[in-house]
Formats: C-alpha cells, structure tokens, sequence
C-alpha cells in the first residue's frame, strides 16, 4: 500500500509540474466569516498547481488562526506592515506572487471546482491576455441566488464593450502576468473601490480577452461589501 501511495504521488507531481502555475491573491480585513468557504473552494480546484497569497491587512478578528488551521503548503501568509487602502493591499499581495498567472478571490467570495482547470486551457491562445467568466450573485439578506449575465459574454478585443457593459468581476479573473504593464503594482492604488475595472479598461485596449460563459464563482452581497459601502465614491 505504501509503495502505491508513493507511485500515486510521483504521478501527481509530474502533472503538476506540467502545469503552469497560478498565484491567488487573497485580500482580508476582518473577513473570518466566510473564509473557511473560501479557503475550500480553493482547495477543491481540480487544477492543482497553484499558490494561495494571503494578505492580512491587520486583521483584529479570527482570520489569522482560521487561515494558518490548513496545513497545505500552498497556503502562504503574510501579514501587512501598516493598514492600507484595498488596491494598495492587493498590489503588496502581488508582489509575493511567483505564479505566470493572477488569479483573485476575496473572503467572502467563492469558487465553482474547475474554475482554474476551464480558465487557464483557454490561454493557449498566446494573444489573450485576460480570461473572465460569468459568476453567480448570492444575496445573504434575501437568500437568493442569481447569475451576473444572462446573455452572451464578449471575447476579443472588448473595450467597448466594457465600457458599455463592465462584466469581468474581480472574482472571475485570470491574467497573464507577463502582459501586465507593472507586474508587481498593477493596480492604481489611489483606488481604493475601481482599481478592477481600471486594470481592465486599460488591458482590453491592449490584449484580447476570452471567457467561460458558464458561471465559475460566486459573489457575495451580505451588506458590508466594499463595494456596496462606497458606492457614492
């Protein structure tokens, strides 16, 4: 049995080895009361070669302990200097990434389990830069659940239509890390709630995009999102 076990692991290896790798930047401030669900859905990726940044943004709740209770060693944490900005957070984050793609997942958000698997056969394509998808909405007040697009998503050279239309959620993005103009600071961290939409704004104008029409996360509304809180701004 042991000498099996040993054969099953060298067999996974190799596999993951042959794949690239995929750095997940994970942002919290306070978010232990949806982590482990996300944490979980990255654990359950059926593409296995990737990393998990955890930046903690001097969190005051149970983050830290929920985060540091998995022992996979794909789970890596780092604790923020000082408090800053969310876009200013998420660049920092980034900056520890070793992945050739980005990928984002927020504490309150989650993923389906072939997210990474559908996204990342998608860039054979050398030209795309961006690979988004559709995304479920849940809405923890209402307890119900919702698809983002109920139409056709776009592919291509998408500028105008993001302008149009903005559909990349943060929570469905796969770049390519080299097509980015600052791999390490991406973000314009003067943003503290469109950094997202400015990021691909300015790519679509470059790169193509592709997409899975299906969903492949699910964002959370629960009433304290970022977002939501500053809608005004």
């Amino acid at each position: 049995m042991m000498e099996l076990n040993q054969q099953l692991n060298i067999i996974m290896n190799k596999q993951i080895n042959n794949q690239p790798l995929a750095s997940i930047i994970m942002n919290c401030y306070n978010g232990e009361a949806y982590l482990k669900e996300s944490i979980e859905s990255v654990l359950s990726q059926t593409f296995k070669n990737w990393e998990l940044i955890f930046w903690d943004n001097q969190s005051k709740d149970k983050s830290a302990k929920i985060f540091k209770s998995y022992k996979d060693k794909r789970l890596k944490y780092y604790y923020a200097s000082e408090h800053t900005i969310l876009y200013k957070a998420r660049n920092e984050a980034i900056k520890k990434s070793s992945g050739e793609f980005l990928a984002f997942l927020d504490t309150d958000d989650f993923w389906e389990k072939d997210k990474l698997e559908l996204q990342l056969a998608l860039f054979e394509d050398t030209e795309v830069g961006v690979v988004y998808g559709n995304c479920f909405i849940i809405n923890q007040q209402l307890n119900t659940k919702k698809i983002y697009i109920d139409k056709k998503l776009p592919k291509g050279y998408i500028l105008d239509n993001l302008l149009k239309n903005y559909c990349t959620g943060l929570v469905t993005l796969v770049i390519r890390k080299s097509f980015l103009e600052n791999s390490q600071s991406p973000f314009d961290s003067s943003f503290h709630v469109m950094g997202d939409f400015d990021l691909m704004i300015r790519m679509s104008a470059k790169y193509k995009f592709n997409c899975v029409e299906k969903p492949v996360a699910s964002w959370r509304v629960h009433g304290k999102n970022v977002s939501l809180l500053n809608k005004s701004i």
